[in-house]
């Protein structure tokens, strides 16, 4: 969403609680989180289940799977009429830009764009104008690592250890077994988002994945929690493997080999890019341009940025097990495995409802006619909005990228198109619906303390001296709390962001939350001690893992 991640947000999928923040895990389990409690009226259940395997070994490729069920002529109506819903959808939500293409058969059979760049210039947006695709960054990724599996560098089912000797998580014995594969499908027990707050407090990769060590670990392999710097660390193991930066690696394996020219791990290639889209937000006063945070420190979650023309050069080697004309470009067996569900993501809503899966890198669902579907979404709330889809068994797929904040769109429009190609007609009100559960899939909890209205008859606050000084704390690093004004500063971060204090009540104050996480108003609470000066503080923002205590060291 979900986010940063979200890459960095993408939007939350079942496993967040409620009090993290996180746009960036939103996107990627959006479609799943939310088809796999719904079933359409016009599916009546699969033709033809495949038989089950006898073995009780893992599976590392999907189940065989039946012949294709769409005819050309259905996709192409569903082609002719996605245009209108698109522009509807822009009409109903006032999202800025569209920028969509459909895959079938090998081919590039529909691809434009809608709508402008930037609000309040005239450029428009074209199938070659760069997006960031943030939690779509994650499919990207998982096919550069079967890449690197098909080149017999790595396993996916290799200890990250074994390339990344100093790596640690709380549990020495998962430090030890923690894989590749169990990074990319987020069943390593670390909690949901780990580390996205330290991103939005400005802490490079390097310190962030040193600090995954002091997160606390939910039961191993048993539990699924959508995390960018767990999959990220996977990916830095596998670019550590082969010697070279993963911003090289994912260029040297996938974007150079496809003639993705306009595709980069890199948050510079976006800001250099012409023909670019612009983020924006929606406010009370309407949609206004932003700014997202960088996303190189979680780069393989959610920093890739493209174009929906190279992108579908990307879909089409998927669609056809890793060949891009005539040229074998990933090894299909490493490629298969991605495809295979490795945890439940999303457990069915109702006794008749389907389960959702992740695969590695991948939401992984059958259709209720038995079709393997692989879909992924991205958001970033400060700004854009992503998704990808594909049926494998049809050959085909559609990505759909857009220049505002999550609210559904992208979203809305795929499902559209496979309701319009399976059945014709729309089997449920997409748009209505992403539009009123994403925002509270995505939407960063927000304080249970309303500290906008301090209580009747609040008790003063000491002397500004009494907090002023410095705290540690391991995770999170040095606060500095300083009086600035009369009033009182928080400094936070390698860059001392600054974040000023507002007295709430006795030893309480609030502060405006900032970055892809924010969560509007949120508390500050120090402990006084017997010499009448703060021994600690808790950061209510920081503390959904016990990590958020601030302990004076000057």
């Amino acid at each position: 969403m979900h986010r940063h991640a979200a890459a960095r947000r993408t939007v939350p999928g079942p496993g967040r609680t409620a009090a993290r923040p996180g746009l960036r895990t939103a996107a990627p389990l959006l479609a799943t989180a939310l088809l796999a409690g719904c079933t359409s009226a016009a599916g009546t259940g699969p033709e033809a289940a495949p038989t089950p395997s006898a073995s009780s070994a893992p599976a590392t490729a999907p189940p065989a799977q039946q012949a294709p069920q769409l005819t050309d002529q259905q996709v192409s109506s569903a082609v002719d009429k996605i245009d209108g819903y698109v522009q509807d959808a822009m009409a109903k939500t006032g999202v800025p830009g569209v920028s969509l293409a459909v895959v079938y058969k090998d081919k590039v059979i529909h691809a434009k764009g809608f709508g402008v760049r930037q609000l309040g210039r005239p450029e428009p947006v074209d199938p070659d104008t760069v997006f960031q695709l943030a939690s779509v960054s994650k499919p990207i990724s998982s096919t550069v690592v079967a890449g690197v599996v098909g080149q017999k560098a790595v396993r996916w089912d290799d200890p990250v250890t074994k390339y990344d000797p100093g790596f640690a998580l709380a549990d020495p014995w998962v430090s030890s077994h923690v894989t590749i594969a169990d990074f990319f499908s987020h069943r390593s027990g670390l909690p949901d988002h780990a580390g996205d707050l330290l991103e939005d407090l400005g802490y490079p990769r390097d310190y962030i994945l040193q600090h995954l060590r002091d997160q606390p670990l939910s039961p191993f392999r048993a539990s699924y929690a959508y995390t960018n710097y767990g999959l990220t660390e996977a990916a830095v193991a596998v670019a550590k493997a082969k010697g070279v930066a993963w911003e090289d690696l994912a260029a040297d394996v996938l974007y150079k080999p496809l003639g993705m020219n306009s595709t980069s791990s890199l948050r510079s290639a976006y800001d250099s890019a012409a023909n670019k889209a612009t983020p924006h937000v929606k406010t009370a006063g309407g949609w206004q341009v932003s700014t997202t945070e960088n996303a190189d420190p979680q780069s393989p979650a959610g920093g890739v940025s493209s174009t929906v023309d190279d992108l579908t050069r990307w879909m089409r080697m998927q669609l056809a097990d890793g060949t891009f004309e005539g040229k074998q470009i990933v090894d299909p067996a490493g490629l298969n495995e991605t495809r295979v569900p490795q945890i439940v993501s999303a457990p069915p809503r109702s006794p008749a409802g389907n389960a959702g899966f992740y695969g590695l890198g991948w939401n992984v669902t059958y259709d209720t006619l038995g079709r393997l579907r692989l879909n992924h979404s991205g958001g970033f709330d400060l700004g854009a909005a992503t998704v990808v889809t594909l049926l494998p068994t049809e050959q085909l797929g559609i990505v759909v990228l857009t220049n505002g904040q999550p609210i559904g769109v992208p979203e809305a429009v795929a499902e559209e198109f496979f309701d319009l190609a399976q059945y014709g007609r729309e089997t449920v009100d997409w748009l209505g619906l992403f539009g009123k559960l994403l925002p509270g899939l995505s939407a960063p909890a927000s304080s249970p303390t309303d500290y906008a209205k301090p209580p009747a008859g609040a008790t003063p606050a000491k002397p500004n001296a009494a907090y002023t000084g410095t705290y540690a704390n391991g995770y999170y690093g040095p606060m500095t709390v300083s009086e600035q004004g009369g009033g009182l500063v928080m400094s936070l971060g390698p860059d001392n962001q600054q974040f000023p204090l507002q007295h709430y009540n006795g030893d309480v104050f609030s502060y405006q939350s900032k970055g892809e996480n924010a969560v509007g108003l949120t508390g500050l609470t120090f402990t006084i001690g017997a010499d009448g000066r703060a021994s600690t503080a808790v950061v209510e923002q920081f503390s959904h893992e016990g990590l958020g205590t601030f302990t004076r060291s000057g």
